[in-house]
């Protein structure tokens, strides 16, 4: 029997049949603007407040997500001692300081295990919502969809710290429903882009919208440190109260300012919405099924799902993990550790949007092709930062040099914006939703798995060589599976994707 080899599947998803040779070269790069239509003059443009209110959508979810790995800290009994089979592979605790934060006498005696239930718990509900968030964007719009997302998400904030001190599972299954919630953001806003954003802005666009989360890992992070260091109601919790009523409010905004497309905002310049529909082009609109089997059988999608597994499992090591290796390992109080921890994405924040400026400046003057670019960015968002976190387990006890190894080359993991994260919408600006759905879905998985699997490789012995095995398994799961993304992934159209605007065209 005939099986399918590498270079037919590939032809497959992003080749052309003969009959739509009109499109085999097309590339983003190739999509040029009419020279008749210029953009509007206007300083402030509607797609502007889109991506200043996406901005802000994200950096909240982001803090409604990152608080609990600080939060952690201050909620564990952090004086329970641990089990250490070594002396000689632990940092030497410092000098007592009468102005240090004393160890967390914390309300809940959770151990390794149990706190990466806590921390992944979360990403149950987050995977479950991935596709459907996508599709129902795709069918009504994204606007109601990841507005309602970030509202669900902040309620069920809110309502964290009560569930939690009521009893254990309570708390587990409100940190599933703010995952769900969470969960369409994502693939809601990739379908909104499509119809939204011209393509040679898209990823320097990208890098502002999506560089919300890592503005909201900075504000929350240090914030609920401090916040954690309060008296008041035992500190932990208000964080969560603070970040949920700021969601409630950000939800009023949104569905007053932001329209599911340039065609349906009653505001907009006519020439900034002329603009951008000559400079995206005929789009499809959505009246059948999606082609599932094309699309779960397209190897370049199955790039995409790689990298960003990869890539997620060692961002949530980072996230998720991080504050506690800076608490335990290295001896930092929870303030210090809060700071500290935020440094990678401040530096990733401002790398990412330099470098998906630099990247479109690349494509507009033809340099490299929208393939090349993704492949190249890809891999800067990659391997170094791996090399950064394979840094940290040789620097040791080492503060100052630990903290450089995740701040300088973290810093590149921003380069993701003008690599894989847009490539949905080149293989198909019409499922560009329910696919991100798909590999978002998918590289969440990696993010509840993370802390689960690093709570087993810990296992109660904090020490140097235990974490030493953490950072290798992420640096490698994040180098191997951008090698997967650089042999397979493409930036061509799919056929399956523009079937019913090359059937029109046809009867023309």
């Amino acid at each position: 029997m005939y099986e399918p080899n590498r270079d037919d599947i590939i032809n497959e998803c992003a080749s052309d049949h003969e009959e739509d040779s009109i499109y085999e070269d097309e590339d983003e790069t190739t999509r040029i603007i009419p020279p008749s239509v210029e953009d509007t003059k206007e300083l402030i443009k509607c797609r502007h407040i889109l991506g200043i209110l996406g901005f802000l959508g994200f950096a909240n979810v982001y803090a409604m997500r990152v608080n609990l790995s600080v939060a952690i800290v201050a909620m564990v009994n952090q004086t329970v001692p641990v089990i250490q089979n070594n002396s000689y592979d632990h940092c030497p605790a410092p000098a007592p300081n009468p102005n240090a934060t004393v160890p967390s006498t914390g309300e809940f005696n959770w151990n390794e295990e149990t706190q990466g239930i806590v921390l992944g718990s979360f990403f149950y509900g987050y995977v479950l919502t991935q596709i459907p968030g996508g599709r129902l964007a795709e069918l009504f719009g994204g606007k109601k969809v990841y507005g309602i997302g970030v509202l669900m998400t902040a309620v069920f904030t809110l309502l964290s710290p009560i569930a939690a001190r009521i009893n254990f599972p309570l708390f587990i299954i409100v940190r599933v429903l703010e995952g769900m919630g969470e969960g369409v953001t994502f693939p809601s806003m990739h379908a909104m882009l499509a119809k939204w954003i011209p393509p040679l802005e898209r990823s320097k666009f990208g890098a502002y919208v999506y560089a919300g989360t890592n503005f909201g890992t900075i504000v929350s992070l240090p914030l609920s440190g401090w916040l954690c260091s309060l008296k008041l109601d035992g500190g932990w919790p208000l964080s969560f109260y603070i970040f949920g009523i700021v969601g409630i409010i950000w939800f009023i905004f949104w569905m007053y300012f932001v329209y599911d497309s340039p065609r349906l905002h009653p505001r907009i310049d006519k020439q900034e919405q002329a603009f951008i529909l000559a400079s995206i082009g005929p789009q499809d609109e959505d009246g059948g099924s999606v082609p599932w089997l094309k699309m779960f059988t397209c190897l370049p999608l199955w790039a995409i799902l790689v990298t960003q597994c990869g890539n997620s499992w060692a961002f949530y090591t980072n996230l998720t993990e991080l504050p506690t290796y800076m608490a335990q390992i290295l001896h930092f109080d929870i303030e210090a550790n809060a700071i500290l921890s935020a440094i990678p994405y401040l530096t990733s924040w401002w790398a990412g949007i330099v470098i998906s400026i630099f990247a479109d400046w690349l494509l507009l003057k033809g340099y490299i092709s929208l393939s090349m670019s993704y492949k190249l960015w890809n891999s800067v968002a990659s391997v170094i930062p791996s090399l950064g976190m394979l840094g940290v387990a040789y620097m040791g006890c080492d503060k100052v040099a630990a903290q450089l190894m995740l701040a300088i080359p973290g810093a590149f993991g921003g380069a993701q914006y003008a690599g894989s994260q847009m490539n949905h919408i080149t293989l198909s600006p019409k499922y560009a939703g329910t696919m991100y759905g798909i590999t978002n879905a998918a590289s969440n998985m990696c993010g509840f798995l993370a802390p689960y699997v690093i709570g087993l490789i810990i296992n109660g012995q904090e020490t140097l060589g235990q974490w030493r095995m953490v950072f290798y398994l992420a640096a490698g799961i994040s180098i191997g599976a951008n090698l997967f993304y650089v042999a397979f992934a493409s930036a061509k159209e799919v056929s399956w994707s523009r079937s019913q605007r090359t059937t029109s065209m046809a009867n023309n």
